[in-house]
């Protein structure tokens, strides 16, 4: 007998948001891209769901209903790779996992639960994990695929639906649990069919003249009358080294000794497959059962296994034999390719390809953490907050070239900062200015440079800025928000220090 999990993300990029910035959780926001020269909404987070903001909206139209949402853009392919991430994370299950665009998974569950005690307790055990993951999540087991993404999305009552009661779980649901097209939904409505109940036991002959075969053929997956073939993930292969001992290891020069010995049957394994390790964890299983492990990190693929090895040793410390250790493993859990390109770069004498450069690096993330090393990108914006982006890797090559038509600051704060400022007349550089209690005679000038706000992510009001030297030699980056006005006091900001 034949069993299916149906498991629903309803807000699978939002969540992914929200778990990487924990200030997101208690606001409004939404995920955005540009179609047909707007910025349409791709996908909304509960919050902001509850105000009425809902997917393929009109940005601008979000704002008009909601004024203070807040607007993130979207991944393109984000969906797909959360979704094999899940997928793969799934296995654990069942050994037949598929993803289900594009927003949830199907689990051929045939044979799995009576490993958790039943069907009940299966469902339960994947959904609360998910929760606890932070992902928004339901859930539904049938005896068909079809049923079970219907009773995930729409079913009220119960999500295990009992093996041969699918046409009973389906009558009181809408069309659109079939899986088919909104104009097709749209056509069964105007002829007054609000449930799958209402066309189930209609004739096959006259659903296939007045719809077409999709919605026949969707009928008949959800029933088992007809197959519905899954095309399963396929994880891939580990890289991962196992070294047994035949009397338990207890020293750290034995413990140094396998290290060495997996690390380089590893890194011959990845240089003749042309990749590179970017995670590596060291784990040793002790006699007593308990396992043993240390990470490292690297800021650009590597198969040099003496630079590993030295990333390695900072930590072999913390790692406690007790009464010895008898299995040793080393896996590889992030490898990239490395391409001959990359290969000629170990020979160069400086820049960013330089082998002495990420081996540096990698030396101070495992000392002082990898948060101790950020590295920008030009970003695809004029606003200053928004026109850097953090690179992912050493070696990621920027989308755009750098700006350079006007100077910028070299060191640009993330929130600009209030000052109080004296100018002569209007639209003219400020003479002097105070900043943290400190008084700052200006002695050059130059501007001002008018950066108009990004109207189509926020509100707001246009930037006029100014590069002054005060007596002493420093530079700032200075700028008056909005227009001059002599009926109010007009707010300076300093931004930015050049060198």
């Amino acid at each position: 007998m034949q069993r299916f999990v149906s498991i629903w993300f309803k807000h699978l990029t939002t969540d992914w948001f929200t778990l990487r910035r924990p200030d997101l959780r208690d606001i409004a926001f939404v995920l955005a891209a540009p179609q047909h020269g707007r910025m349409v909404v791709t996908a909304a987070n509960p919050i902001a769901e509850a105000q009425g903001i809902t997917e393929g909206m009109v940005v601008a139209d979000a704002r008009a209903i909601f004024p203070s949402l807040e607007v993130l853009d979207d991944k393109p392919e984000l969906t797909i790779a959360l979704l094999r991430l899940l997928a793969e994370w799934c296995l654990r299950y069942t050994p037949i996992s598929a993803i289900d665009p594009s927003d949830g998974l199907v689990l051929n569950s045939s044979g799995c639960t009576h490993l958790w005690g039943g069907e009940e307790p299966y469902l339960k055990e994947i959904l609360v994990r998910l929760r606890n993951k932070g992902y928004h999540a339901r859930a539904a087991m049938a005896d068909t695929i079809g049923t079970a993404w219907a009773v995930a999305r729409f079913g009220q009552v119960k999500a295990i639906i009992p093996p041969g009661e699918q046409a009973t779980a389906l009558l009181p649901l809408p069309p659109a649990a079939l899986r088919i097209e909104p104009a097709m939904v749209q056509r069964l409505h105007k002829l007054g069919l609000y449930r799958i109940g209402h066309i189930i036991n209609m004739p096959q002959s006259v659903l296939r003249r007045r719809f077409g075969p999709d919605l026949l053929l969707r009928l008949s997956q959800a029933l088992g009358k007809e197959e519905e073939a899954l095309e399963p993930i396929r994880p891939v292969l580990p890289y991962q080294e196992r070294l047994p001992c035949l009397e338990p290891i207890v020293t750290a020069t034995g413990l140094e000794i396998a290290l060495k010995k997996l690390l380089d049957v590893l890194c011959l394994r990845l240089q003749q497959e042309g990749k590179g390790l970017r995670a590596a964890a060291f784990m040793g299983y002790r006699v007593d059962g308990k396992l043993e492990r240390i990470e490292i990190g690297t800021n650009r693929a590597s198969h040099h296994s003496e630079h590993i090895f030295k990333l390695f040793e900072q930590k072999i410390a913390q790692i406690e034999p007790a009464l010895g250790i008898e299995l040793f493993i080393l896996e590889a859990d992030k490898v990239e390719e490395l391409s001959p390109l990359q290969e000629t770069l170990w020979a160069e004498n400086g820049g960013l390809g330089a082998t002495e450069v990420a081996e540096l690096l990698d030396r101070l993330a495992g000392k002082w953490g990898e948060n101790c090393i950020h590295r920008y990108l030009p970003a695809e914006h004029y606003w200053p907050e928004r026109s850097i982006k953090r690179a992912s890797s050493l070696l990621e090559k920027p989308g755009i070239p750098w700006r350079t038509a006007r100077p910028r600051p070299i060191r640009l704060l993330a929130k600009p900062e209030a000052i109080t400022v004296t100018a002569p007349i209007p639209d003219y550089p400020p003479m002097l200015f105070r900043y943290q209690g400190k008084l700052h005679p200006i002695k050059k000038a130059d501007g001002p440079e008018r950066i108009a706000h990004e109207w189509w992510l926020e509100g707001g009001e246009h930037r006029d800025y100014y590069e002054v030297e005060d007596e002493e030699g420093q530079r700032y980056w200075l700028f008056r928000s909005g227009h001059y006005d002599a009926e109010k006091n007009n707010k300076w900001f300093i931004h930015g220090f050049f060198a």
